[in-house]
């Protein structure tokens, strides 16, 4: 996985300001692959949509990748007549490399793609694109099995994509409906910092956005939409899918090691001045729950495994008191780094002494329901002892997580971050009372060049030189953007 490393994490969420008529708000990407036949008519119904319904300036972006048929041709031509209409050429495949290329070197503040196939009904544009707009949420993807969704396609490609997210459910915890949906878009904010981490330059790409985004804590925005299936599609299902499965393998493993900074990705608490201030909040509740019920349940088994095998040659206390010792010093390093998530070595021999802290208090629970069970009955049996325990431990698991949250491993980013924006934050002057003023987010800094939108074609774009250079950061010199040089040979290979 990519670790590079970034300018800082994320800045609060800002509603993008109105104006700025001659900036395009919004790029749609459209990559292709030999689309000579679905090109045209795709980004005229497109164009005219936005230009219809869209209350900003838009771009609309092609991305030839490796295209060995007219594709370039008809790209161009479409740049040379629509001034909304750009064109890039890349020379290696992957939806993934060419939606990395091109959001790379935009200058727009939300990024979008869709499919050339436009399956997707073009109504639910604006409602995808709006939450990113207003500054609400960081990514919106559209759905194909949200309840309200209209969905037509065949029995084959409705299991693969609810087998494929029930997957994605099972293994990686995700908790968006649809990562395949060929309709999704991004604040470009987001993109810069997210793209570094993003290693899968294929079909996969959508997907491990998804899950680092968030797994980072950022807000996917879902919009239910019409969907009518492209018969003619030229997605290999078994390769496919192939390639999702082992990318998903690769990101969890990458995810339980830690060797990915998601912690570059956080955002302030609230996007108000005065809730950058506020300290405490507690973060990943449910999370942590889940983890620590998870880590509980085995540390549970351990014990009773040790417990019985400890039973077999000493007395109920000692058998106890060494399950206990050895069960905790594992339970411990566990929820350190599964529930709570932290890494590396620093602290840790203070957090298992606190640990042990927290054991002790197990240890007189478990200790004090034997003494108890012991005076009850002079000779209790095996299952019953097992039984007085497994009480003993469910009725300390609630004391053990408020102790484990609030005193072991405290949340002090939030404290931290929020000391930070506070000494950062210049104060209201003498005589105004209140928070201080909201400073307005240019709507685009100098990313690009400097020639109004509109006036420059693809050929001679500094927004695309800027796209080479982007490319070569992620080692990729094969890919890089250039301008449209159609083939001289019109094969005519449709798809």
């Amino acid at each position: 996985m990519r670790t590079e490393p970034s300018s800082g994490t994320l800045p609060a969420r800002e509603h993008l300001p109105a104006g700025h008529a001659r900036t395009p708000v919004l790029d749609v990407v459209i990559p292709v692959h030999n689309e000579e036949k679905d090109l045209q008519p795709c980004v005229r119904r497109l164009r005219e949509h936005l230009a219809r319904t869209f209350p900003y300036a838009f771009r609309i972006t092609v991305a030839d990748n490796a295209s060995t048929d007219s594709t370039p041709l008809v790209a161009a031509r479409l740049a040379a007549e629509m001034p909304e209409v750009v064109s890039t050429r890349l020379e290696r495949k992957g939806r993934g490399r060419a939606l990395r290329t091109v959001w790379s070197a935009s200058d727009a503040p939300v990024l979008a793609y869709m499919d050339v196939d436009l399956s997707t009904d073009l109504n639910a544009l604006l409602p995808l694109v709006a939450p990113l707009i207003s500054g609400h949420s960081d990514l919106a993807i559209g759905s194909r099995l949200a309840r309200s969704s209209r969905v037509v396609r065949g029995a084959k490609r409705e299991l693969v994509s609810r087998s494929y997210n029930l997957i994605l459910r099972g293994s990686l915890q995700a908790r968006f409906s649809d990562a395949q949906c060929g309709f999704k878009a991004i604040r470009r904010d987001v993109a810069q910092v997210l793209l570094p981490l993003v290693e899968d330059s294929g079909w996969f790409f959508d997907t491990e956005l998804l899950v680092l985004a968030e797994r980072a804590g950022l807000r996917i925005h879902e919009v239910p939409v019409d969907w009518v299936d492209d018969p003619d599609s030229t997605v290999h299902i078994v390769s496919t899918a192939a390639d999702d499965l082992k990318g998903v393998w690769r990101v969890g493993r990458a995810l339980a090691t830690g060797s990915l900074a998601l912690d570059r990705l956080a955002r302030p608490f609230g996007d108000d001045p005065r809730d950058r201030e506020i300290g405490g909040v507690p973060t990943g509740l449910a999370r942590q729950l889940v983890g620590f019920c998870v880590v509980g349940v085995l540390s549970t088994l351990f014990y009773l495994l040790l417990y019985s095998g400890f039973r077999t040659f000493a007395g109920p206390q000692t058998a106890n008191a060494l399950a206990l010792l050895v069960s905790a010093v594992a339970n411990t390093a566990a929820n350190r780094r599964l529930t709570f998530g932290v890494r590396g070595r620093d602290r840790a021999m203070r957090h298992q002494a606190q640990g042990l802290v927290v054991f002790g208090i197990g240890l007189a629970l478990t200790s004090g329901s034997l003494a108890a069970l012991s005076a009850a009955t002079d000779d209790p049996a095996h299952s019953t002892e097992l039984v007085v325990l497994v009480a003993a431990n469910l009725a300390a698991t609630v004391l053990r997580f408020l102790l484990l949250r609030a005193w072991v491993f405290p949340d002090r980013s939030g404290a931290q971050a929020s000391a930070v924006v506070a000494a950062q934050t210049p104060g209201p002057p003498a005589h105004t009372p209140g928070p201080p003023a909201r400073t307005p987010v240019p709507l685009v800094p100098p990313y690009g060049g400097t020639r109004p939108y509109g006036s420059q074609r693809p050929y001679e774009s500094d927004r695309h030189r800027a796209a080479e250079d982007a490319d070569r950061t992620w080692g990729d010199a094969t890919a890089h953007a250039r301008p449209v040089r159609p083939n001289t040979h019109d094969s005519r290979d449709a798809r």
